[in-house]
């Protein structure tokens, strides 16, 4: 038996709200509200779920790597309808501390601010980015022997972990362990 949501019910139509949650508890408050969802029939008020994550690179024990990254701490994006019994749920998780506006009268985000957060998430997972670099991303060179030089990337092999970038209208291929983005 399907419910759906009588138009009286609704105080809102279906947008992206931004709540507010204890840090460091974003996967956790996504996960119980992905259960509370499935277990009280909600699919029809709350679509989505989602903890913001941009894939970065990062370099510790001499080797770069791609690491997870929080783009908003302590904050998870609800695409949802608000209304008494939705608000409610996602109002009472554990450790959800409320909405991002008024606490009775969520704000939800602009159609352009969601679209520009969701596009930057989808792109921050691109091929090219996986270690952590872009095309045309302005770097320093600290090893080798063009090292405390400023470079642009050029192109990335991020199968080999190397960069083309271009120093003084020179290209030269290094290693990603040689740069940092400036």
């Amino acid at each position: 038996m399907e419910k759906k949501v009588a138009e009286s019910e609704r105080i809102s139509d279906r947008a992206w709200y931004v709540v507010h949650t204890f840090s460091g508890y974003e996967k956790r408050v996504k996960a119980t509200l992905e259960s509370k969802i499935a277990a009280q029939g909600l699919e029809d008020v709350i679509f989505n779920v989602i903890v913001p994550m941009r894939a970065e690179s990062e370099f510790k024990d001499g080797r770069r790597r791609v690491v997870q990254k929080k783009v908003f701490p302590g904050y998870v994006l609800v695409d949802m309808i608000v209304n008494n019994n939705s608000w409610f749920v996602v109002r009472n998780t554990q450790s959800v501390t409320g909405f991002v506006g008024s606490e009775k009268d969520p704000i939800p985000l602009s159609a352009e601010e969601a679209d520009r957060i969701l596009n930057e998430l989808i792109d921050g997972r691109a091929e090219d980015d996986t270690l952590g670099f872009k095309v045309n991303d302005n770097v320093r060179i600290i090893d080798g022997i063009f090292e405390n030089r400023l470079a642009v990337v050029k192109g990335i092999d991020s199968e080999k972990q190397r960069l083309k970038v271009l120093v003084e209208d020179m290209p030269v291929d290094l290693d990603v362990s040689q740069v940092e983005k400036i």
